[in-house]
């Protein structure tokens, strides 16, 4: 990568803490917890970039229940840089946001969106990935994805079907994004060879990005504008707290990139580079089973996956367990996810670990906002 181009990494750490929960709550979503190590995962997320860029160059677009965590957690990041969303508006805005104020320093800076909760191995091939990419998104107002080659017929994720190469065989034509498929779709897309998993970062120029949240979001565009315009002002929080809940509530996906690709392949500026890197989005409670399980961290004979102060397995199988200061023994069961924390148990199927979400929202209707 060309020293000449100015890379601003921006991280997505929202969320409420509902995936991973009862370990998750409000202030402690997944993304400041140690899952799968002793740091948590936006602190592996920012030490991933740290080769190509520094924490002052930046930003992190949270919520102000995670705030102070992630603070405290990344202590070297300006606090100007620590976005606090007044409500949850999903990754348009606040990519967008990031783009308008960034725009405002070096409408040619490149920005990296990342979110804060993914787990990536192999990271010098990453980190060759994203070179790769940058350099294509400083060389126009080119929009690049960084696509998994997909591993199995997955319906929990994205996908994105490529086309032909760039003219300089630098990166692959995006013709089109498909949202999460069927069992019978999903294996098509891998038969076919051209599908990748969409992996959720993207590279674009500052310029870029704000020029597309203006024609595709052109009632929202002008509340980030005035938005970013107050920023460093005394007035910037309470701006903030009145124009960003008017913005509509969308995806970068939806709101950017679909429209974009229907232009078609060749004039659409969009592109994918293929990672040749092992990545999971760790969603729930069975993703990090098969994560652990396969990565090795964990598990023993019978496929039971456990962080406890003591596993006895007894005709027990493919179980995942998380009681660190316990002892724990598993008996005649199978496919459980068992997490114990302080004031609360989870005791769950794990092909039913996506709808631990249904147990936070119960918890909020009934009141119980101290589990939450």
């Amino acid at each position: 990568m060309s020293n000449a181009i100015d890379f601003r990494p921006v991280i997505l750490a929202g969320g409420s803490g509902t995936r991973f929960w009862p370990r998750s709550r409000r202030a402690r979503a997944k993304q400041v917890l140690a899952l799968d190590g002793e740091r948590s995962m936006i602190q592996q997320t920012m030490e991933r970039l740290k080769p190509i860029a520094s924490l002052d160059k930046s930003w992190i677009i949270t919520n102000e229940f995670l705030a102070h965590e992630i603070a405290d957690q990344l202590p070297g990041l300006p606090a100007r840089h620590l976005i606090q969303e007044p409500c949850a508006r999903n990754t348009a805005p606040a990519c967008g946001l990031a783009a308008f104020l960034i725009e405002r320093d070096n409408p040619d800076a490149v920005l990296g969106v990342f979110p804060s909760d993914h787990v990536i191995a192999d990271e010098p091939r990453f980190l060759k990935a994203l070179q790769k990419g940058i350099t294509v998104a400083a060389a126009g107002e080119n929009i690049v994805v960084l696509g998994i080659e997909p591993q199995r017929a997955e319906t929990g994720y994205g996908y994105i079907e490529t086309g032909d190469l760039s003219k300089d065989d630098s990166a692959l034509h995006v013709r089109r994004f498909i949202e999460k498929p069927n069992q019978n779709r999903a294996e098509e897309f891998v038969a076919a060879g051209n599908y990748y998993w969409n992996s959720g970062m993207f590279l674009w120029s500052a310029r870029t990005l704000a020029n597309a949240v203006r024609e595709h979001l052109p009632e929202t565009a002008p509340l980030l504008e005035g938005i970013a315009a107050a920023y460093g002002k005394p007035e910037f929080e309470e701006i903030f707290r009145t124009l960003y809940p008017k913005c509509e509530n969308i995806s970068v996906d939806y709101a950017v990139l679909e429209p974009r690709s229907a232009k078609g392949e060749h004039l659409s500026n969009l592109y994918c580079i293929p990672a040749e890197f092992s990545w999971n989005d760790l969603g729930s409670w069975a993703s990090l089973y098969e994560y652990q399980l396969e990565a090795r961290l964990r598990g023993d004979a019978e496929g039971n996956v456990a962080d406890t102060g003591g596993l006895l397995s007894l005709d027990a199988a493919d179980n995942y367990v998380f009681s660190p200061r316990k002892f724990v023994a598993l008996v005649g069961v199978e496919n459980l996810v068992i997490v114990d924390t302080e004031d609360a148990l989870l005791i769950a199927h794990r092909d039913h670990s996506q709808d631990v979400g249904k147990v936070v929202k119960e918890l909020s209707q009934t009141g119980r906002d101290e589990l939450i």
